[in-house]
């Protein structure tokens, strides 16, 4: 402890011994220091606050028909890319700093420069963003804070807008793509179907079904052929065993004649029809019954002509009946000869398509499934489609996302900086620092042995004494005046400080 005070002891005599230098360099440090600092240029700080409400009552309402946009990562997403290069650029364009560049290297510097300067600060939970950027110029700085704020709140809303437009387009295209799939799926099955027009399954059966279905008909036509036979045979045994009996006046109602009965049952039915939307007057109900008589009175002519040309056939009304029904008979038998023939050759042509068949439904449900696909999956993209046009609405249109400027871009009266008072201190401890290591150095260039101790230490000699120092009067005045004249120069230094500080804070107010 003694060896340090010694050696501090020693530092301050050396520093004492070039005191005026010290005084020197300290002051013309701090002259040039506050004279520095009086000339930096005011900072103004620009800001705003802006509030973005996330919130909204269609998030609920749409959500099972559309996909709703998710607002906070989107507000996270432009805070954190609204200082990025290509924004920085554009707010260069929208203040006009572009214009003062002359050369891409100050344009870059420009820019660089702004990045470093914009601050946002906000938190998520709370949703409010505050802007600022500090400039010499109030004005610009405000500009800029404008700009920035422009940018912030129509990103939230173009990002979202130019995604939903590409989503659009390109399920647009995948829509195209299916459109002409189905298209084509459509032809091949036209082209199918023409070709193979023969071997198809009839709508809700296969070639399986279709052949059970034929042989069953087939079966319950022979059946039905088998009953007409037998009751065409109990017919003619029944006129083979039957004698002759004499036709009474009301057989002749009996006589058939097909064309006039079926003439005869279509007017009826048509005056029936007539009946039922005109009253007896109506001009064509009065000729279907004048027609109606017409028929009837020609079936009697025809009766009456029928018993003149076979006498016997008064004989027996019973007999022209039976004849009457055997013919019927022969005519159904007929018929149904012609349906049996008929299915068997349907069937025939059936077994021998039987191995064709089951492949032309195998390639027809292959296309069919094929074209189903498609068109499932072209009915789901029309669906996304409309979807994310709803959903690009809902981020560009609706009240999805709503900023509130809380603080408008404003610049306050009063600086944000330099701080000038901090400064101005800084500069005087500098200045000190400055002088006392001039004289610090400057005793260390020219060293003098400032004690005994010192000289025997270096020259290795004893010391025999050491004859001390005879001031006289006029001498000690002047040491006097020199000690007077040092602690001046100090306190002027400081008083320059405090009238330093004084002259800044009255002008600040």
């Amino acid at each position: 402890m003694a060896e340090m005070m010694a050696l501090l002891l020693s530092f301050l005599k050396a520093i004492g011994k070039y005191r005026w230098y010290a005084v020197a360099i300290t002051w013309l440090v701090a002259v040039v220091g506050w004279t520095v600092v009086s000339r930096l240029p005011n900072d103004y700080q620009a800001s705003a606050r802006v509030y973005v409400d996330t919130q909204s009552i269609l998030k609920p309402l749409l959500a099972s028909m559309t996909t709703l946009p998710n607002t906070e990562q989107q507000v996270m997403f432009m805070r954190r890319t609204l200082i990025s290069r290509p924004n920085v650029e554009r707010v260069l364009r929208m203040v006009d700093l572009d214009i003062t560049a002359k050369t891409p290297k100050e344009h870059e510097k420009i820019v660089d420069e702004l990045m470093n300067q914009i601050r946002i600060i906000g938190t998520e939970r709370d949703d409010i963003y505050t802007i600022s950027y500090n400039n010499p110029n109030p004005k610009l700085g405000k500009d800029v804070v404008q700009s920035l704020l422009t940018i912030f709140v129509e990103g939230s809303f173009g990002g979202k807008k130019q995604e939903s437009e590409k989503a659009i387009q390109f399920i647009d295209d995948q829509i195209k793509m299916y459109e002409e799939k189905l298209a084509t799926g459509e032809n091949a099955l036209k082209e199918f179907k023409i070709r193979h027009m023969g071997l198809l399954p009839r709508q809700g059966g296969d070639y399986a079904s279709a052949y059970g279905d034929l042989s069953e008909k087939i079966s319950q036509a022979r059946l039905e052929l088998l009953e007409a036979e037998e009751a065409r045979n109990a017919i003619k045994r029944q006129i083979a065993g039957e004698d002759m009996a004499p036709v009474t006046d009301t057989a002749e109602r009996a006589i058939v004649n097909p064309e006039i009965d079926g003439r005869i049952s279509n007017v009826e039915k048509n005056l029936d029809q007539l009946r039922l939307q005109f009253t007896e007057e109506h001009p064509d109900i009065v000729a279907a019954k004048r027609l109606l008589g017409q028929l009837e009175q020609r079936k009697k002519d025809e009766a009456k002509k029928v018993r003149a040309a076979d006498p016997g056939a008064s004989y027996s009304p019973m007999l022209q009946q039976m004849n009457v029904q055997l013919s019927v008979e022969e005519a159904r038998i007929a018929s149904l000869k012609a349906r049996v023939g008929e299915y068997s050759s349907r069937l025939a042509q059936m077994r021998s398509l039987s191995t064709q068949a089951p492949e032309v439904e195998a390639q027809l449900a292959q296309l069919n499934r094929d074209y189903a696909v498609n068109k499932e999956n072209y009915e789901k993209l029309v669906q996304r489609r409309e979807s994310a046009k709803l959903s690009g609405d809902l981020s560009t249109v609706t009240d999805m996302l709503t900023f509130r400027v809380v603080d408008p871009p404003s610049v306050p009266s009063v600086p944000a900086g330099p701080n000038r008072p901090r400064l101005y201190t800084l500069v005087l401890l500098g200045a000190l620092v400055a002088g006392l290591g001039t004289a610090l150095l400057l005793s260390q260039i020219r060293p003098t042995f400032l004690s005994q101790t010192n000289l025997r230490e270096v020259t290795g000699l004893p010391i025999l004494g050491s004859i001390g120092m005879n001031w006289t009067d006029q001498q000690k005045v002047r040491r006097r005046r020199r000690l007077y004249a040092f602690a001046a120069a100090v306190a002027s230094l400081i008083t320059a400080y405090g009238g330093v500080l004084a002259f800044t804070v009255f002008r600040q107010a």
